[in-house]
């Protein structure tokens, strides 16, 4: 007989994969939170606080190993951010966590 129904573990698996990976999580975070500053000049404190938020609100329970991982993937797809707005930022690191 064919199954009809996902059991539980399935359903799990199916959520899991469906999620966005940690590196995409912060870089949509941080991007947020730009974007509540849309018109402000963008500059590396700013980044930094953002990620730092990002960091904190995504990766805080996970095992060092997952945090180190998850935060050298991020910064690897960090965007060339000089010079442009909050806003434009955050537009860039949602096109970047998209790839992720």
């Amino acid at each position: 007989m064919e199954r009809t129904q996902l059991d539980l573990t399935d359903e799990a698996l199916r959520r899991l994969i469906e999620q966005p990976s940690y590196a995409a999580q912060l870089l949509t975070i941080a991007a947020r939170l730009l974007q509540m500053d849309a018109s402000a000049a963008m500059d590396d404190a700013t980044l930094r606080r953002a990620m730092n938020i990002a960091i904190d609100a995504v990766l805080a329970n996970l095992p060092e190993a997952v945090r180190e991982t998850a935060l050298e993937r991020a910064e690897s797809h960090l965007p060339d951010l000089a010079g442009v707005t909050r806003g434009e930022a955050a537009l860039r690191l949602r096109a970047a966590a998209e790839v992720l």
